[in-house]
């Protein structure tokens, strides 16, 4: 029968199992249980009994989901880059809306992960965010039971990842980076210059101040220690960085800075390069693959290694690993 023939508040599992089909029936969503059988929607004078002892059972206070994940969000367990913490808050607070309600010891039974992965099924269209919405939930279950010894046990840790993606290829030519400058404000035309020129991530991109630049024997250098990594990288000035540097106003101490001369965000430099990229015409439909900013990255890595450096003074330059 249908899902609403059930008495009000009663939940459903559906399990496949070696042996059949089984049915897991709960009070209320969460829990308790109160019945397992075969049938789909019992009609047996025990599982009303069963019902109805449930319900009259005295209901202790319960530690809900939400709890749980505000706990978490206000825990030191949240990764520490600004915009994976940004991240994190998202889908936390995703997961909350769905399971707020409901006792965080429902996480101990394996039907959960049932649960979840339902939930899970509204970013089908993007394996990307269905695979971070996994990595979130287990995150959160793994601190509630590991650290905060809030729930015993749980069954949503190890699911399979869909999202691969190998961006190793793709680069922002010279005549990409002009059709961009060519019509960009200025603002966009300089993130996209230093990103291509110094290879730094987002994050130490748009933090970038005339400060950390050193004048060495053989010309100036940029000295940061990079947010994610926290390593110390030496990357040589090129004459385009240096004419960016040169043009840079004094009293700004901000490399780069948003439309109105403040402090740009990585999230805002990423999109402001995205929209003035589509409007020259390098739309993902058009090139076949989608230009980020994150692109520059391996833009700069490739400009060095067809100067002729090795990998480790790559790696020196940009703060890697080999």
């Amino acid at each position: 029968m249908a899902r609403f023939d059930l008495p009000d508040n009663v939940h459903r599992v559906r399990a496949k199992l070696k042996g059949g089909v089984r049915f897991y029936f709960y009070a209320c969503r969460g829990g308790p249980r109160f019945w397992t059988g075969p049938e789909r929607h019992p009609t047996t004078p025990a599982f009303f009994a069963a019902l109805a002892a449930a319900v009259a059972a005295p209901k202790p206070a319960e530690y809900t989901t939400a709890q749980m994940v505000d706990d978490f969000l206000s825990s030191a367990e949240l990764p520490k880059g600004a915009r994976t913490r940004e991240d994190y808050r998202l889908w936390a607070l995703r997961f909350a809306a769905e399971f707020g309600p409901d006792p965080a010891q429902m996480f101990e039974e394996p039907e959960s992960r049932g649960e979840v992965n339902d939930w899970r099924q509204r970013w089908e269209h993007s394996p990307r965010q269905y695979d971070y919405a996994g990595t979130v939930v287990t995150r959160i279950l793994n601190w509630a039971w590991k650290d905060a010894g809030k729930i015993r046990q749980h069954h949503c840790h190890g699911f399979r990842k869909v999202y691969a993606a190998d961006r190793a290829e793709i680069v922002w030519t010279p005549e990409h980076r002009e059709k961009v400058c060519a019509i960009a404000p200025a603002w966009v035309a300089r993130i996209l210059i230093a990103g291509c020129e110094t290879g730094l991530r987002p994050a130490d991109l748009v933090a970038l101040t005339r400060f950390q630049i050193e004048v060495t024997a053989s010309g100036r250098r940029i000295r940061v220690r990079t947010k994610k990594r926290k390593r110390t990288a030496h990357i040589p000035v090129t004459p385009a960085m240096a004419a960016l540097l040169d043009a840079t106003p004094e009293g700004q101490s901000l490399v780069l800075v948003n439309p109105k001369g403040g402090p740009l965000s990585a999230r805002a430099a990423a999109e402001g390069l995205r929209y003035w990229r589509d409007k020259a015409g390098l739309t993902p439909e058009a090139l076949g693959f989608d230009l980020r900013l994150q692109d520059t990255r391996g833009t700069a890595a490739t400009r060095l290694l067809n100067s002729g450096l090795s990998l480790g003074e790559i790696a020196a330059c940009m703060g890697w690993s080999v």
